[in-house]
């Protein structure tokens, strides 16, 4: 009489612990299946799959698929809930080695090991004390997964309907509709009437931003009435019409005469260098007024010497 399946929690010869799905021939080394088996034993199966779907590992993909079918068969021959199951053992067994061989030199051959191996997953319900820890888990982390399958598409369902239901109340009724178009009416009117009263220039504004004697541009680009000197913000400067820069500068800010201009910061274009130039000027004519009085002063000092020169020879 064989004894008690311990790999498969079984204590007593004969007895059957949980549900069990078992993949054979699967074409990997035993050892690698056990690397990924032990991530999820003890487990509750949402856990679990949630582990598998993220491991890094080839045979993670076929592991998974074997915990699906332990839970499909716990389900429809146990008729036991997904919700409550978890892993209650998992064992990879070494299957038959399929040998082949490649050739090396000197007419020799080198076999090569393909390894393959039996994968079980055994599942069974969770202890009351433990359910209720695990539901509480997973209704502070918003939600469990469906009947039948480990996933949260039960919580993705809730969200979406809850999104709906927000978008719902947040859309417009058909009178809010109504009146925003009426709105919208009434204030295109009112601009249509200020555009033809102004003959033109309802676009333009009429406060000064740079003083008295400024305007802003308009929105045709066209020189308000009385504005013809044209200024430019970033550079500080005013440009006069006929001047070099007039007809290729743009227009930030329209001045009615050059004092407003320069009362408002703007300078001629050029000025600058004027004022350079004069100051260089200046500063050379100084220089010049210097040197004629020490020249003076030495012609002084060579005539008195001369004199002293002439009466010391009498």
């Amino acid at each position: 009489m064989t004894g008690p399946k311990l790999n498969e929690k079984a204590t007593v010869a004969g007895e059957r612990a949980g549900t069990k799905a078992t993949a054979k021939y699967v074409r990997s080394s035993a050892s690698k299946a056990r690397a990924v088996l032990d991530l999820i034993r003890g487990l509750d199966v949402v856990a679990a799959d949630e582990v598998l779907q993220f491991t890094d590992r080839h045979i993670a993909h076929d592991v998974r698929k074997v915990l699906a079918s332990a839970v499909a068969n716990a389900i429809n021959n146990d008729s036991q809930d997904a919700e409550e199951l978890f892993v209650l053992a998992c064992f990879a067994d070494e299957g038959p080695t399929l040998r082949r061989f490649r050739p090396r030199a000197r007419g020799r051959a080198t076999r090569i090991n393909k390894r393959t191996c039996h994968i079980t997953i055994v599942v069974a319900r969770m202890g009351e004390d433990r359910l209720e820890i695990v539901q509480a888990r997973r209704e502070r982390q918003g939600g469990a997964g469906a009947s039948g399958r480990p996933t949260s598409s039960s919580s993705r369902r809730d969200r979406v309907a809850r999104s709906r239901k927000q978008a719902a109340e947040e859309q417009p009724t058909v009178d809010e509709v109504e009146a925003a178009h009426e709105d919208a009416d009434e204030a295109s009117d009112e601009y249509a009437d200020a555009d033809a009263d102004g003959d033109g220039e309802a676009n333009a504004v009429d406060e000064s931003p740079h003083g008295p004697g400024s305007h802003a541009p308009t929105d045709d680009g066209e020189a308000p009435e009385g504005y013809e000197i044209k200024g430019n913000a970033q550079s500080m400067l005013y440009h006069e019409p006929g001047s070099r820069y007039y007809k290729a500068t743009k227009a930030e800010v329209w001045f009615d005469s050059v004092e407003s201009a320069e009362a408002a910061g703007f300078s001629k274009p050029g000025a600058g260098k004027e004022e350079d130039s004069n100051s260089d000027a200046a500063a050379e004519g100084s220089a010049s007024d210097e040197d004629g009085v020490d020249s003076d002063q030495n012609d002084n000092e060579k005539t008195d010497g001369q004199e002293s020169t002439t009466e010391g020879e009498k």
